[in-house]
């Protein structure tokens, strides 16, 4: 007879809608995110972060490291959750990105090129050079701001000459206080770090791929030997290896 397995609070779990919790959290806690008002529009309303059309992003780790930066023009909302929540973009499918690393978020929007279409031949032109010229400046902050001085993406930004300034930005967490317990211990972070490592060289190893992938695979090798490390260093370091013949290394 067909065994359906203990039931969850009196219900079947074959029979559960919901995707996993560490999947709905993180919806709910994005969408919060992107929901929230922008304090900043120079309209004096106030839209929602995510509505905006044109912007930069940025991704940090739970060391608020800034992991990955990247732009839009279809809506923050749009490509944001795309990354984060239905793996399609190719920074997640080709193990670049990990979602599960992602900590905080910070998006610089573009409130003056709210109404131009991208398909514009007279008005997207320079809307597209502005945002363009805006990821340059946010991924060379990133890159600055980082100890390891590089960031996860694959590909660097659009080369142009254009020097703007950043415009006003709005930073918020995206992980619960719940997903933080889970996902916060170092040891996990370890073990998720090297299983992401080794899917990325699977990438690599079964295909022909340019130097970006490969400057992506030694920066999260660095990440990881820095990760490890610190964890190392902090539960005793040299002192805490014992001797043959002390004990077994578990207790």
């Amino acid at each position: 007879m067909f065994n359906a397995g203990p039931a969850l609070f009196g219900i079947n779990p074959d029979f559960i809608k919901r995707p996993p919790f560490e999947t709905d959290d993180l919806r709910a806690c994005l969408t919060k995110f992107l929901d929230t008002p922008f304090e900043h529009d120079p309209s004096g309303a106030k839209p929602l972060v995510g509505h905006y059309r044109w912007g930069v992003y940025a991704f940090f780790d739970y060391d608020g490291e800034p992991i990955y930066v990247g732009q839009t023009n279809e809506q923050l909302r749009t490509r944001i959750r795309r990354h984060l929540t239905n793996q399609r973009t190719d920074a997640v499918a080709m193990s670049v990105l990990d979602p599960f690393e992602v900590f905080e978020i910070e998006v610089w929007p573009l409130p003056q090129f709210q109404i131009v279409n991208p398909k514009d031949k007279e008005l997207a032109p320079p809307a597209r050079a502005h945002l363009d010229a805006l990821e340059r400046l946010i991924t060379a902050k990133a890159v600055t701001d980082s100890q390891f001085k590089a960031i996860l993406n694959e590909k660097d930004p659009p080369p142009g000459g254009l020097l703007v300034e950043a415009p006003p930005s709005f930073r918020g967490r995206i992980v619960s206080e719940r997903v933080l317990e889970l996902r916060g211990h170092p040891d996990f972070r370890i073990a998720r770090r090297a299983l992401i490592i080794s899917r990325l060289a699977q990438v690599i190893s079964e295909r022909q791929v340019k130097g970006g992938l490969r400057r992506v695979m030694l920066t999260q090798a660095k990440r990881l030997q820095w990760l490890a490390a610190r964890r190392f260093e902090a539960t005793g370091g040299a002192m805490s290896v014992p001797k043959e013949g002390e004990g077994d290394e578990d207790s």
